[in-house]
């Protein structure tokens, strides 16, 4: 577990002539040539099937390119548990310059014995944590062919199934801190108990190396430290240099809550320990690194010397901090190299409303980092690829990049594997790729799934992808169909069930009402892809039944318990129990007006404060709070979707420059799901309600909200969908380009009296 090895190859690139690395391996890799930055992957594939990355190689005469490849070999969220390996070819046209298959020039291979094998892993849900050993030349051999280390022998021939990479490439650009927030001491404070995070619970289903067998504990040596800051918050310009004696600790801040590599400079005339921390916020003005249920922090132990350091697994943070236990260093050129997902920056979207703008890029900041090679939750804790997230990401997807490549290669992954690993048959993962090996998943997420499949069709998605995935579809109905009782309702659904992050995700047994109504929705969605009738009959019997027992007449309640009577309705009630019934087709304003005028009068993000209906269990971000905007959009109240989404989301965007996978940072302050925030502007704001680009359709709504003006684009290949519109004495006038062959369509219930420019 956590075996770093070095791979290198030196060769020449004739002059003007363009040479490309083709790289395919497990775990994850980082590339350089010349000593100089060149990329890190892979883009991640199923279980039994790897991606090809193609690098450009901008440089020409003697090169030597050096590739570190991380064998975690443990089970995980992020990476696979796969054996760990490395396939790469340096090619000019048809001509192979290097290759792991001794065509052209050979590779070496190192064992890295500078990062620390046996310490803790970083989470739960995902590998090892970074602590490094360093003498000064430890990265020579990455430049000089004569700084040899004592080579090992590799296995060859081993026959990998391979992919292309579909999602596009990171920039990788570097961001310099912003803020010299804070400067103190470190005072040294023994505890009896320690925090113990998920990380460090090995068992046999979770790998990694106990407490008793780590060689540094730097998270639980952190916390025998108290910091005694005081501010300074100074801004910088052109970067950090600043000298820490032992026990002295130092903040900086980026410009907002980035996603990267940390590097930086150190200089040390004797043995040294360093330890940098982060967080995306501030706890009582200080970093917690145990914030997340993370471990983070990296650990440099160095003899003196000078330093060129960079982290090799992402980082997700806002403030970095830095701290010496012993010795004394000075560091500069403290950087973030940023690893998110370019295509982001496409679409536009500008309104007369400054705070509206202020969301837009919050979201687009938080799709960026979330939307690397898959439809991640959060780019800090897990980097995983979860259901239920990738539904909400995805509308975002098209709206910021025009394209499904990321959700095209999403689909892949669920697609290509042969059977998923301890999960019963037919269901399927709530977050892959991945390792679950505790046997658990969440059988609500499946059915996101399905929902997702059938708008990704109207995206332009790969219609042969989803035909494939037909079988796959159909038997995780059947799977579902073994949980009916006598009511052909769902009860006792197994493992973790689970509705949103909230008070409901306690009334989720025996017959829980919101997933059988979010079941009824996939049975028409899979119908409408697939065709069985049977499936949209069971979902009308399924609503029917679902309002027959959930609603009280004034709300719906979540749940019924089995008791030796039968079938007792309880007496919980949850806010987002009321949002899944007009989200999937059980109630409307027509069919509930009393419930719908509580709904819009008394809800919403004030109702903290004004504790209407206490006895209702409050919403959360993720996501009872999205799903309420869009029910009142869907219901015509887009001015009040507008506002309320300032209300949820504007505390965010301007604390951390990202969105929030909770309404305070107790969790993840970067989640992925909340970029459907862009969406709901695009949408509700903008006015552009629906894209298929499958049937070549742009529909258009311009409502009554609280703007002058509003502008935007949304990409789509190498054309674009551009409309504004503007208030003028005469009426909304507004002006819309799209490709050729799409039509327009202006919804009915637009504002009365537009003028199309």
């Amino acid at each position: 577990m956590n075996l770093m090895v070095g791979f290198r190859s030196a060769f020449q690139v004739p002059a003007g002539a363009r040479a490309v690395l083709r790289i395919a391996g497990s775990t994850a890799y980082r590339i350089s040539l010349n000593g100089r930055f060149v990329g890190y992957g892979p883009a991640r594939g199923p279980h039994g099937f790897y991606r090809v990355d193609e690098w450009p190689l901008f440089e020409s005469g003697d090169c030597m390119l050096a590739i570190e490849v991380a064998g975690y070999n443990v089970n995980s969220f992020y990476w696979l548990d796969a054996p760990s390996f490395l396939q790469a070819e340096v090619v000019v046209g048809d001509r192979v310059l290097a290759s792991t298959v001794r065509a052209g020039a050979g590779f070496e291979a190192f064992v890295l014995l500078q990062r620390v094998q046996k310490v803790a892993r970083f989470s739960f849900q995902r590998t090892f944590g970074e602590v490094y050993r360093l003498a000064e030349g430890f990265d020579r051999w990455r430049t000089d062919k004569d700084a040899a280390l004592p080579a090992v022998d590799c296995d060859f021939g081993l026959d990998k199934r391979l992919l292309p990479r579909r999602v596009p490439y990171p920039a990788l650009a570097v961001r310099l801190p912003v803020v010299d927030v804070a400067a103190g001491g470190l005072e040294h404070r023994p505890i009896d108990k320690p925090r113990r995070n998920r990380f460090l619970e090995i068992t046999d289903r979770f790998k990694g190396y106990p407490t008793s067998q780590q060689e540094f504990t730097p998270w639980l040596d952190l916390q025998h430290y108290t910091t005694h800051l005081e501010s300074i918050n100074r801004p910088l310009e052109g970067g950090a240099e600043f000298n820490l004696d032992s026990l002295d600790a130092r903040i900086l801040a980026f410009g907002a809550n980035l996603t990267g590599f940390i590097g930086c400079t150190i200089r040390c005339d004797r043995p040294t320990r360093l330890i940098v921390s982060f967080d995306e916020v501030l706890t009582g003005g200080d970093v917690d690194f145990l914030r997340l249920n993370c471990h983070n922090l990296v650990e440099y132990n160095l003899a003196a010397g000078r330093y060129e350091v960079e982290t090799f697994e992402p980082c997700t943070l806002r403030f970095l901090k830095f701290q010496v236990i012993q010795g004394a260093c000075r560091v500069e050129d403290a950087y973030l190299r940023l690893y998110d997902n370019p295509e982001a920056d496409r679409g536009q979207f500008v309104a007369g409303d400054p705070e509206l703008n202020e969301l837009f890029e919050a979201g687009r900041e938080t799709f960026r980092q979330n939307a690397t090679d898959t439809f991640m939750d959060c780019p800090s804790r897990e980097r995983a690829g979860w259901l239920c997230d990738s539904f909400f990401s995805a509308r975002a997807g098209l709206d910021l990049c025009g394209t499904t490549s990321i959700e095209r290669a999403f689909f892949e992954n669920y697609l290509l594997p042969e059977k998923f690993s301890h999960l019963p048959e037919g269901m399927l993962p709530m977050c892959y790729p991945a390792d679950h090996n505790d046997e658990k998943f969440i059988p609500q997420w499946a059915l996101w799934f399905v929902l997702q499949l059938e708008e990704y069709v109207t995206r332009g998605g790969d219609r042969d992808l989803v035909n494939a995935m037909r079988p796959r579809v159909l038997k995780l109905m059947e799977w579902f169909g073994g949980y009916h009782n006598s009511d052909g309702l769902l009860e006792q659904l197994p493992s973790w069930n689970f509705i949103e992050w909230s008070k409901a995700n306690s009334f989720v047994q025996d017959v829980h009402y919101p997933t059988n109504m979010l079941y009824a929705g996939a049975l028409d969605a899979a119908s409408r892809l697939y065709g069985p009738p049977p499936l949209a009959e069971r979902a009308r019997a399924v609503r029917a039944e679902v309002l027959r027992q959930s609603y009280d007449g004034e709300f719906f309640i979540d749940n019924a318990v089995r008791t030796e009577e039968g079938l007792e309705r309880t007496v919980n009630r949850s806010e987002v129990c009321q949002y899944f019934a007009f989200f999937f087709g059980l109630a409307s304003p027509p069919s509930h007006p009393s419930l719908w005028q509580a709904l819009v009068s008394h809800f919403g993000p004030q109702r903290r404060d004004t504790s209407a209906y206490p006895e209702i269990h409050h919403a959360n971000t993720f996501i009872g709070n999205v799903l309420r905007l869009e029910v009142l959009s869907r219901f015509g109240r887009q001015e009040q979707a507008i506002r309320e989404l300032k209300g949820y989301f504007l505390k965010m965007a301007r604390t951390t420059g990202t969105l929030w996978e909770n309404d305070s940072t107790v969790a993840s302050c970067n989640h992925g799901f909340a970029s459907h925030v862009c969406h709901v502007l695009t949408r509700d704001a903008l006015g552009i309600v629906h894209v298929d680009v499958t049937a070549m359709n742009v529909q258009v709504r311009l409502s009554d909200v609280p703007l002058s003006w509003c502008r935007g684009k949304i990409p789509l290949g190498e054309g674009s969908i551009d409309m504004e519109w503007w208030r003028q004495p005469d009426g909304l006038h507004y002006r819309l380009t799209v490709p050729a062959s799409y039509t327009v369509s202006l919804a009915p219930d637009s504002v009365p009296g537009i003028r199309h420019a």
